[in-house]
């Protein structure tokens, strides 16, 4: 039995072009053009997978995601994205997304990664209450598959961070992690749960970055029955589940100021009632919280509660960017390789000199996890033997070319000694011409991130031209 599709795009040309690819592989395809329409589609009829585009006319890629995930949690939902939207991916895998799919999109990619999770059993639904009973199933942000089965690291910076940990582990502390998107902080935090005399209680991780005000209460100290419209029945809430071990708040900065009262209060009482409740329970509970930005400058700003960051800031650890651990990134590389060639089944051996070189010269935005889903990309991509540059993302590969260009610029700026350049034998203001504009959209592109929305609205096209000027480029100059 064909498997059902459906493809959710404002983009009529990449809805055509998917269509064709997944039909002609033996897909039952539908496309809707807007948010709503798709997730009309949801309700009348079930689909196997879904593929919505991040940005929507009408909606954003991640609503539409919450409500299909709502009608049928089996659903099997890809998030398409610009690949240096990596907060963005994070967010939606978070939200119950089995995975995100970077653009320009690559044929074999998509029918491969389709493939992968039709043959995988469907991930467990990303509740807030199973990701509490089943942490260490959940998608983690580093390489973290088992509590016995992950890689620390030997750059300098790292071993300063273990030390703090060893340091710190043992106490019954409060600490506030510090660190970018993908650096691993729930994983860090399970380490110290781990080397605690907590060990053998529950470590439990909650992620208040994806809660509602209305529904954060519930979620930290449960609900009795009636307590609320669609409290159907006793739910015990994360300070419940994790008593006697470790609370993991993640992005602990996005919860309103009425919950951080609550939690204040809870913090210094070490008592706590259910929502909607009479009955007072003591808890003894660590808790270890996380968050991307500096929670000092959130309480200045009248963001965070002062008292409450002072509970929390016993102890603070900075973890540091991938790109600052460049010892660790060949170690990360075959890590992650070794694994992925475990998931799927393949045998690849390792890497090109080249594409090591690369990751040791690319600033990895999106840090741990996006090293982990680049490798993960490369395997799929590689029939056999090594993997090479050609299986790496567009803005990965072009990276030293970036650089190259900036040193280009600089060399030539006021003051400084232009270098003589060897005259091309093959140069005409057609190819000067493209190369000049190639040069200025790759400059663009890094001073807004590689968002390629944005850039093809400050250069007045739009993406799909972007995308194509810089494909034909591309094909032009491997010809030459």
């Amino acid at each position: 039995m064909k498997k059902r599709v459906l493809i959710i795009d404002d983009d009529i040309d990449m809805c055509a072009l998917l269509s064709r690819l997944l039909m002609k592989n033996g897909y039952e395809v539908e496309v809707s053009h807007s948010g709503l329409k798709g997730i009309a589609k949801c309700k009348e009829t079930p689909f196997d997978i879904v593929l919505c585009d991040y940005r929507l006319g009408d909606k954003e890629g991640k609503d539409v995601l919450v409500a299909i995930k709502q009608m049928n949690p089996e659903t099997i939902v890809f998030i398409i994205t610009g690949y240096s939207d990596i907060k963005t991916a994070v967010e939606v895998i978070k939200l119950g997304a089995y995975d995100y799919i970077t653009k320009p999109l690559i044929p074999d990619e998509v029918l491969n990664v389709l493939a992968l999770a039709l043959r995988e059993p469907s991930p467990p639904q990303h509740s807030q209450a199973a990701e509490a009973r089943k942490p260490e199933e959940k998608n983690a942000l580093a390489p973290l598959s088992s509590n016995s089965n992950f890689m620390v690291g030997v750059s300098p910076v790292t071993k300063e961070l273990y030390t703090q940990i060893d340091i710190v582990a043992p106490t019954a502390y409060s600490i506030i992690l510090y660190g970018e998107s993908g650096t691993g902080k729930e994983v860090i935090a399970k380490t110290i749960h781990d080397r605690s005399s907590r060990k053998d209680k529950p470590f439990i991780a909650m992620d208040c970055g994806t809660l509602s005000k209305e529904l954060a209460g519930s979620e930290l100290f449960g609900h009795v029955k009636g307590a609320f419209t669609g409290a159907l029945a006793d739910k015990e809430g994360h300070f419940e589940l994790a008593n006697g071990g470790t609370l993991f708040l993640d992005e602990v900065g996005n919860l309103s100021y009425d919950i951080q009262a609550s939690l204040l209060r809870v913090i210094q009482e070490r008592k706590f009632k259910r929502v909607g409740g009479n009955k007072e329970m003591s808890l003894d509970v660590r808790i270890i919280v996380a968050s991307n930005e500096n929670l000092q400058d959130a309480y200045r700003r009248g963001k965070f509660r002062e008292d409450l960051y002072h509970r929390f800031n016993e102890f603070s650890i900075n973890l540091p960017p991938l790109r600052n651990r460049k010892e660790d990134i060949p170690l990360f590389a075959n890590f992650f390789l070794e694994k992925t060639n475990q998931e799927i089944g393949k045998q690849i051996e390792g890497f090109d000199d080249d594409v090591m070189s690369t990751f040791l010269q690319y600033s990895w935005p999106g840090n741990l996890r996006e090293f982990r889903n680049v490798v993960r990309r490369a395997v799929l991509l590689t029939p056999s033997g090594k993997i090479s540059a050609s299986t790496l993302p567009w803005e990965i590969k072009n990276a030293p070319l970036i650089t190259d260009t900036e040193q280009r610029i600089s060399a030539t700026t006021p003051g400084a000694a232009a270098p003589q350049q060897p005259v091309s034998k093959e140069r005409d203001l057609k190819n000067a011409a493209a190369k000049a504009e190639y040069e200025t959209i790759m400059s663009l592109l890094k001073e807004v991130n590689f968002n390629k929305k944005k850039a093809a609205e400050i250069l007045n096209i739009d993406r799909k031209t972007l995308y194509n000027k810089i494909r034909n480029y591309e094909e032009t100059r491997e010809l030459n």
